[in-house]
């Protein structure tokens, strides 16, 4: 499943990695926290690594690799469910400063 949204700031692009990995699990993102690391290639930062984490062992992540401008989203069975194409999307070397 592929879509292309615009998610001109960080905070849009947590919020819909949030939503949509909590949808997927059936969690509710009131009470699962999400949690953001950078990922690095040769000392630069190259995209970013979302993950959430429910009960019975529930954990699901989503891959937001800036400058292919996509996130790819993964289950707890480590399963690609999603792509989302990033249209006018922030600039991620800015964010990683």
């Amino acid at each position: 499943m592929e879509s292309v949204i615009t998610l001109p700031n960080l905070d849009n692009i947590k919020q819909h990695i949030h939503e949509k990995l909590c949808l997927r699990e059936n969690l509710d993102p009131s009470t699962t926290p999400l949690k953001t690391n950078k990922i690095t290639r040769s000392g630069k930062t190259c995209g970013l690594f979302f993950e959430i984490k429910g009960p019975r062992m529930v954990r699901c992540y989503a891959l937001w690799a800036g400058d292919e401008e996509r996130i790819l989203f993964y289950d707890s069975a480590g399963q690609r469910f999603a792509e989302t194409k990033v249209h006018e999307g922030p600039d991620l070397r800015k964010i990683a400063a």
